[in-house]
């Protein structure tokens, strides 16, 4: 009797511990347990750690509550402004409803990725080139609220949304590598424009301080030979400084000095005469003698002077040259010798 008691206590002893293996359930830390009993949701998610369920009774899934890192293949689109373009997203989520992730979707995985394809072709669709190259932030948020919407009834929250890369076609890369070589011409000369402005100030600037000493421009001329002369392997070019020039300009005597002394003084003599001419000039002028040509040495002289300043001569024969001399006492018309006329003159 004894013996068969002790047999018996063995046998419900080893049917409690294999009932109790067989209830016995470990939901990790970031799992969560959705329990089904004979098909039908039972009681609340199991949280982590130790969980009995009915063997043969009760069906526990564990949910994954970790975020989730997704990549989205690449989509060819054409954008609003008709560029074909291939675009890669990736996106992050995680189940915070693990019974709604069980209950009201087949696979929560599979149907994020369709749906964050579909949402990534229509906002390829909507956005212009330059939105996708540039404003990418505000793309990302409209792209998550286009996949968070359904996403919320399945028990998923969309965390972040990103567009990784954006494909352009080849003729499409060279137009826009050309526009921005074309600003970057224009932004490098509008820079110089501005550098030769502010140059050209402050050289006019310089310029006036070196006008007050004539000496400042020499020793920049030496300062900028100092600087050239650096270099050995540069053959220099010295120019003779103007301001030498002018100076030996005004030392050295001039070759038509003398002439043009002589000019001034027969300028004054012709002056004077004008200012008191004798009655026998003044009557001859009137009576319109002819004047003497001048010749030699004293025409080229009267040549090189204006016509203005020109002494009055006369232009007689030689008789009247004399006799007009004579009267008027002037040196340098008798100093004239008389012209004779040709042949063919008419007398």
């Amino acid at each position: 009797m004894i013996e068969e008691l002790a047999v018996a206590g063995v046998a419900v002893a080893t049917g409690l511990v294999a009932y109790a293996m067989a209830a016995a359930r470990i939901v990790k830390q970031y799992e969560r347990g959705v329990v089904f009993r004979l098909g039908r949701l039972h009681g609340e998610v199991r949280r982590p750690g130790f969980t009995m369920i009915v063997p043969a009774v009760d069906r526990i899934r564990k949910v994954n509550m970790q975020i989730v890192t997704m990549p989205v293949p690449a989509q060819e689109g054409i954008t609003r402004d008709n560029v074909t373009v291939r675009v890669d997203a990736v996106v992050y989520f995680r189940v915070i409803d693990a019974a709604n992730a069980v209950i009201e979707v087949e696979d929560y995985r599979f149907a994020v990725s369709q749906m964050a394809q579909t949402s990534l072709r229509s906002i390829i669709g909507k956005s212009d080139l330059d939105d996708l190259l540039s404003n990418r932030e505000k793309l990302n948020q409209g792209l998550e609220l286009m996949i968070d919407s359904p996403a919320v009834g399945w028990g998923v929250q969309i965390d972040r949304v990103e567009i990784k890369d954006v494909s352009l076609p080849e003729t499409m890369k060279r137009s826009m590598a050309r526009q921005a070589e074309a600003d970057r011409e224009r932004r490098a000369r509008v820079i110089n424009a501005d550098a030769e402005l502010q140059a050209s100030k402050k050289l006019a600037q310089a310029a006036g301080e070196m006008s007050k000493q004539p000496a400042a421009l020499q020793l920049r001329l030496l300062q900028t030979v100092v600087a050239v002369a650096a270099e050995k392997n540069s053959t220099l070019v010295l120019p003779f400084p103007v301001e030498l020039l002018r100076f030996l300009e005004r030392a050295a005597p001039q070759p038509g000095e003398p002439v043009e002394a002589g000019r001034q003084g027969r300028q004054g003599e012709v002056a004077d005469a004008g200012a008191a001419p004798s009655p026998e000039v003044g009557a001859g002028a009137e009576a319109g003698l002819p004047m003497a040509a001048v010749s030699g040495e004293d025409s080229a002289a009267a040549g090189s002077l204006p016509a203005d300043e020109m002494p009055p001569m006369a232009t007689g024969g030689g008789e009247d040259a004399a006799e007009d001399a004579s009267r008027t006492g002037s040196s340098r018309v008798g100093d004239v010798p008389p012209m004779v006329p040709g042949p063919g003159a008419v007398s």
